[in-house]
């Protein structure tokens, strides 16, 4: 289980303020923050304020989700706050999207590896029986086997550290696209103010940036202080929107409407300080992938008999993952829309739909008539909006 992943590192006592402040950017931090300038140049400046309300909303929803944590000393993981309200089917509706959740992010990573790589190394491939395998096919197959010795490890203790990595890779990548502008390229484009055809991709693409209420229940159960998480959740919010406003806003300033889909594919790659971008956001996946992918590898194990739980099958399951995304990664390489597919469906579902859904039933607030309430309803609201028009834009773009 991923809770286990996460608690795993933590002593007795618990987790400290400032680790738990790493694990919880680690979460939101990651594919969603080189999509900013991309998901603003779909619809124009205009979209930034939608970029703050949706933090705004996520953190509320995550406070919602601490809230119904608080009832019962038991619930350590999400699944356990999607029994607590609804039962067992509440669980398994629950894990269900979480896996599918953590199934599809690092299919995002593969995408994202082979389409950078390509730009290094044009001309790789291999013959195999007669047929050539070149491009992003052959690339994601060889990122597959230089992440498969990771998804082989036993115990993944190394999280602090990972996460540790994922807040340094965020600020140096902020840091370097910055001088990329100020050495060369420039922040002279105008862009847009406002294109309303854009804004359903560019909504989906916020909530994905803000899906990390998954981890959150683990996170919460491995504090030390628990009464310290509310302020974690402000902190944290406020840091990570303030990285996603200013690399939206000088990414487009540098690259305008020819934002790409990953902001660092339109850095120049002849220069050293961009080269620092694209390597550091290289490693990320290679570091992640296996971590994201073990709750999923775990939930299987724990669903087949004991006596088949031994080192070739766990080596099995694990590269048999490993393989289907590799295979899904080749079959679908459009990472803006697998990303808006699972901002719109996913995150939206488990980051704002859920949390205000479970906090109703679990504190039995549904008949009641209060402010409290009022606000709520229109979370969901707005959360069912974005979900439908994002997954309807999302695939009416891609295969129309």
């Amino acid at each position: 289980m991923l809770e286990e992943q996460l608690t795993e590192v933590h002593d007795a006592k618990g987790t400290s303020f400032l680790k738990t402040c790493f694990n919880m950017i680690n979460g939101l931090t990651g594919l969603g923050l080189i999509t900013t300038p991309y998901a603003v140049s779909r619809t124009g400046w205009s979209s930034l304020p939608f970029l703050i309300v949706i933090g705004m909303i996520s953190c509320y929803a995550g406070i919602l989700l601490t809230r119904c944590l608080d009832t019962d000393a038991s619930m350590k993981t999400y699944p356990d706050v999607g029994f607590h309200a609804f039962g067992a089917k509440g669980r398994i509706f629950v894990s269900i999207f979480q896996y599918l959740e953590l199934y599809l992010i690092p299919i995002g990573f593969l995408i994202m590896e082979a389409d950078n790589l390509e730009r290094f190394f044009p001309q790789a491939g291999i013959n195999l029986g007669g047929h050539h395998i070149g491009g992003k096919p052959f690339l994601t197959m060889v990122v597959g086997i230089i992440i498969l010795p990771t998804m082989w490890l036993k115990h993944l203790r190394l999280l602090a550290y990972v996460s540790m990595w994922g807040f340094l890779s965020a600020i140096t990548i902020v840091v370097s696209i910055v001088c990329v502008g100020v050495d060369g390229v420039g922040f002279s484009k105008r862009g847009k103010m406002f294109d309303p055809t854009g804004l359903p991709t560019s909504l989906s693409l916020f909530a994905f940036c803000y899906g990390v209420h998954c981890v959150t229940p683990a996170v919460y159960s491995s504090m030390r202080h628990k009464n310290q998480f509310y302020k974690i959740l402000f902190i944290i919010f406020f840091i990570c929107t303030m990285n996603y406003i200013v690399l939206a806003v000088l990414g487009y300033l540098m690259f305008g409407n020819d934002a790409q889909p990953q902001v660092i594919m339109n850095l120049p790659t002849s220069k050293i300080i961009s080269k620092v971008a694209i390597y550091t956001t290289l490693r990320i996946p290679i570091i992640k992938f296996a971590l994201i992918m073990t709750p999923i590898a775990n939930a299987i194990e724990n669903s087949l008999p004991k006596d088949w739980n031994n080192m070739f099958i766990f080596m099995f399951i694990r590269t048999l993952l490993l393989v289907s995304t590799v295979v899904l990664a080749i079959a679908f390489p459009y990472f803006d829309t697998l990303l808006a597919l699972v901002g719109a469906i996913l995150c939206v579902t488990m980051s704002l739909l859920v949390p205000c859904i479970c906090y109703l039933k679990i504190f039995r607030l549904y008949r009641k008539c209060t402010m409290e309430v009022a606000i709520i309803g229109c979370i969901m609201v707005i959360s069912v909006t974005i979900g439908g028009l994002g997954t309807y834009t999302s695939i009416k773009e891609r295969f129309s």
